[in-house]
């Protein structure tokens, strides 16, 4: 909303006139409203006043200015300023909710907040309620700070639990909660980062940690990239044989699965077939792709071998037990047989497979297109929504992409890559995943440098989904948000606690954008600073 609005207040009985009238507004985050004060008129004598010499001197109520929007990341996307003393934690408040569905969001906001939790009793001066009420947008939160207390309400928990992290965020380092109510809805429904875990080893305890921060920020999902070339890194009991030294039990994984659903983050998984397998084949070396002259593919899988299917099923239907979450992530990319000259005369084999399947007119790209749609229909009986790297979406003649495949949009650098609005166009949703603003790859190989942020704050909007240039307004609906990326090409070229620095900033920077995708009202110099104040 833009502009302010007075109110002209309605006349008062004698008996309350001697109060003081104050104006309220309707501004934008970063907007500020001058305060407007009316003083009483009439005679009478003011309860408190001092009277010398028979003349009684008024002592005029405390006054407050209007308050101003709070500073927060993500910024707030409505304010309504009001005039009073704002909120804060102390002393003897406490948090309370009206469901026991809260508790989680209540018991987290009381531990951080230093305040008692209450449950499910009626609030008191000075507390904080917590209620699931209304209908909308489940992510959506009204905040009220008024009369000494605060009330945050949403349809849904994820709503509430938004709600109270913009709270914490006011109240850091001995803020104030402003007076009035803040309106605030995401503008993308999928908010993540994602993390190379295959090339790259983490800790359980590393991987919670941006979990937390993740949650603080309004994120709502963490991808964990897990099996690559270099390393397949969670505990398998369908095949021990492929898993790294280095690897996380499926103990820990819980533990990050049910602390991510706390902070109402999905974990989004990545067993990338057909390429990217090569800790598979390591222990399999039999499914390893091969050409006419008997060369191998690094990593890629020989699919015209029902083993190579029957591993990879094994794989996703063990591990749809570990990620409850609805999401799930097919990879499809840089399947090394299609970026070869002629895959036709290099692979007979994978020709074969494809017309004995497909047709007389079937090839390569047919029978790769059909691999990513048979572990489509894998995970699909487990209830999943999948989406795919952009370029496994290949223009095959006897075979097309599963129409419910989200496209996980992250180059146009590749062979044969195509520009975006060609999915858009034929009516796919889309998550933007751009390799030239949103990807941090360990030891910058090739042209990719460490994002810091400010390009992502001043150039990205998620309709920017390859390149620096917007795709046309009318795919915006198909647009679901974005991803900012950790991939782990030179694994010691950063240790992971200089990971978590490196992308410190440029997290901000995308919540910020995936929250409100207009031009931010903060300068970049003033979003660092922000970002440092609030830690």
């Amino acid at each position: 909303m833009t502009g302010q609005r007075r109110r002209v207040p309605e006349r008062e009985t004698h008996a309350r006139r001697n109060r003081l009238l104050l104006a309220a507004g309707v501004v934008t985050a970063g907007a500020v409203a001058a305060a407007v004060v009316f003083w009483p008129s009439g005679g009478g004598t003011p309860p408190g006043a001092k009277v010398t010499g028979g003349t009684p001197a008024a002592t005029p109520p405390p006054t407050y200015p209007l308050s101003q929007a709070p500073r927060t990341i993500p910024a707030v996307r409505e304010f309504t300023p009001a005039h009073g003393p704002g909120w804060r934690p102390a002393s003897g408040r406490r948090v309370v909710v009206d469901d026991a569905s809260l508790a989680d969001e209540g018991q987290l906001l009381a531990g951080e907040l230093g305040m008692a939790y209450g449950g499910q009793t009626g609030a008191r001066a000075g507390d904080v309620e917590l209620h699931v009420s209304g209908g909308g947008d489940q992510e959506s939160y009204v905040l009220t700070v008024q009369n000494g207390k605060v009330l945050i309400t949403g349809p849904g928990e994820a709503g509430v639990f938004y709600g109270t992290r913009t709270l914490k965020q006011e109240v850091h380092g001995g803020g104030t909660a402003p007076e009035g109510v803040v309106h605030d809805t995401p503008a993308k429904p999928r908010r993540g980062l994602m993390l190379d875990i295959a090339r790259k080893y983490y800790t359980a305890g590393w991987i919670e940690d941006r979990i937390k921060e993740l949650g603080d920020l309004k994120y709502n999902e963490i991808g964990l990239h897990f099996s690559d070339d270099q390393g397949f890194r969670i505990e398998s009991s369908s095949h021990p044989e492929i898993v790294s030294a280095q690897h996380l039990s499926k103990a820990e994984v819980k533990t990050i699965v049910d602390l991510a659903a706390s902070r109402h983050i999905a974990v989004v998984p990545e067993i990338d077939s057909p390429g990217h397998l090569g800790a598979v084949i390591a222990a399999h070396p039999d499914l390893q792709l091969r050409n006419a002259r008997g060369v191998t593919f690094q990593g890629s899988l020989d699919i015209s071998k029902p083993a190579a299917a029957k591993i990879v099923d094994d794989l996703l239907n063990e591990y749809a037990d570990v990620f409850p979450a609805p999401f799930w992530h097919l990879g499809g990319d840089e399947y090394l047989a299609l970026t070869v000259a002629n895959p036709t005369a290099s692979f007979p084999q994978l020709v074969a497979a494809a017309r004995a399947k497909y047709g007389p007119q079937a090839g390569v790209a047919d029978l790769a297109t059909g691999w990513l749609n048979d572990r489509a229909n894998v995970m699909r009986a487990h209830g999943r929504t999948m989406r795919a790297w952009n370029d496994g979406f290949y223009q095959a003649s006897a075979v097309s992409p599963a129409k419910d495949l989200q496209v996980a949009y992250w180059t146009g650098k590749e062979a044969g890559a195509r520009p975006p609005a060609s999915y858009l166009s034929a009516g796919r949703q889309l998550i933007v995943y751009n390799d030239d603003l949103l990807y941090y790859v360990l030891g910058q190989p090739q042209t990719f440098v460490y994002p810091t942020g400010q390009r992502i704050y001043e150039q990205w909007t998620p309709r920017v989904v390859r390149g620096t240039t917007a795709v046309p307004a009318q795919y915006d609906g198909q647009i679901l948000g974005g991803v900012f990326a950790v991939w782990g090409d030179r694994p010691n070229a950063q240790t992971q606690d200089q990971v978590a620095a490196g992308i410190r900033m440029p997290l901000r920077a995308t919540i910020q954008k995936l929250w409100d995708p207009r031009t931010p009202t903060l300068s970049w110099a003033q979003f660092h600073q922000l970002a440092d104040r609030l830690g």
